[in-house]
C-alpha cells in the first residue's frame, strides 16, 4: 500500500453493528491500508445527522450508510454529492431484492430490528444461563442447556458461550480434568456437546498470561489449577490435550480447535454441529420401528 490515509464512515440509525461487521470484513482484506473508521449511530433527527455532516466535512472520506429515513438519506446524499464524496447506502440491494420477491413495500423504521420482541428476551433469558452455568456450575439445569461446551482450561469455553447466547442459545460450560471424574449428566446428554480445543503451545501462554494475572493468589477455578507447574509444564499439558481429545472421541463429541479462530468463528462452528446433531435425531426418529408395528 502506498500509505494513503482513507476516512471511511459508518452512517446508521440504529446500534451500527450492520455497518460494522461489513467494514471490518473489507478493510480487513486490504492488508497495511490506513483506514480510519468513523462511527456515527442513533442518528434519527436533522439535527444529529448536521453534526454527522460536520464530521465528515472536517474528515472527508467515502460514507456508508443503513439509514432508512427518506428525509435524512436525501439530505446526506446532498451533503456527499456537494463535498465530492462517494455514498453507498449498504442496504439498498437486498431491500430491492426482498421488496421484488415479497411484492411488498419496505417499512422505513430505523432501529426496528431490535425491539423488544419475545427474540430479544430469548436472548436475555440466554446470557443469564450462561452466567449461572459457567465452568460447571449449577450441573442440575444441564437439562435446559441448547448445548454443552467441554474442554480443558482456558480453551475459550466461557466467551463462545457467552457469544452463542447473544444469538439466543443457552450454552453451559464444563471444563474437562484428568484429575476429576467426568460429571455424570455428560453420560447421557439431551443436548448437543462439542469439545474446544487448543494448541499446547498457545494454551500455555494463554495459561501463563492467566497465572500472572492471579498473582499469588490462590484460585479455585478447577483442581487442575492448584498445581501451577502441572498447569503450564509442556509434557502435562499436551497429555492433558490427548486425553481430553480421547474423552471426545470415545463419547462421539465433535471438535472444535480454536487455536486460530475468532470466537466469532468458533460459535458459527458449534451452531453447524448443533444443526448436525438435530437432523441426525430427526432421521433417526422417522426411521424408528413404532411400537406395535
Amino acid at each position: 500500500m502506498d500509505g494513503k490515509r482513507l476516512n471511511l464512515h459508518l452512517v446508521s440509525d440504529a446500534t451500527g453493528d450492520t455497518l460494522n461487521a461489513v467494514a471490518r470484513a473489507v478493510t480487513a482484506q486490504f492488508e497495511g491500508a490506513d483506514i480510519h473508521l468513523h462511527r456515527w449511530s442513533l442518528i434519527r433527527s436533522r439535527l444529529q445527522l448536521h453534526r454527522v455532516l460536520e464530521g465528515i466535512e472536517a474528515e472527508r472520506g467515502p460514507v456508508l450508510s443503513s439509514l432508512v429515513d427518506e428525509a435524512l438519506r436525501a439530505e446526506l446524499a446532498q451533503a456527499c454529492e456537494r463535498l465530492g464524496l462517494r455514498l453507498l447506502h449498504m442496504l439498498d440491494p437486498v431491500f430491492k431484492l426482498l421488496a421484488d420477491e415479497l411484492g411488498t413495500p419496505v417499512r422505513a423504521t430505523p432501529g426496528r430490528q431490535y425491539v423488544l420482541d419475545a427474540d430479544y428476551f430469548r436472548r436475555i433469558d440466554a446470557m443469564h444461563y450462561v452466567l449461572s452455568h459457567d465452568d460447571g456450575q449449577a450441573m442440575r439445569g444441564l437439562a435446559e442447556a441448547d448445548v454443552i461446551l467441554v474442554g480443558v482450561s482456558r480453551s475459550s469455553k466461557t466467551p463462545t458461550s457467552f457469544y452463542l447466547a447473544n444469538r439466543g442459545i443457552k450454552a453451559a460450560n464444563i471444563p474437562l480434568v484428568p484429575s476429576l471424574a467426568v460429571p455424570e449428566v455428560l453420560d447421557n446428554p439431551r443436548c448437543p456437546v462439542v469439545g474446544l480445543f487448543i494448541d499446547a503451545a498457545p494454551l500455555i501462554e494463554i495459561r501463563r498470561h492467566r497465572l500472572r494475572l492471579l498473582g499469588t493468589v490462590e484460585t479455585a477455578e478447577t483442581a487442575f489449577q492448584r498445581d501451577r507447574e502441572n498447569y503450564i509444564d509442556e509434557e502435562t499439558v499436551e497429555a492433558e490435550l490427548l486425553w481430553a481429545r480421547r474423552l471426545c472421541a470415545a463419547r462421539g463429541w465433535p471438535t472444535v480447535n480454536v487455536t486460530r479462530r475468532s470466537i466469532e468463528e468458533t460459535a458459527a462452528a458449534v451452531l453447524k454441529m448443533m444443526e448436525s446433531w438435530h437432523d441426525r435425531r430427526a432421521a433417526a426418529a422417522t426411521t424408528a420401528p413404532r411400537a406395535g408395528a
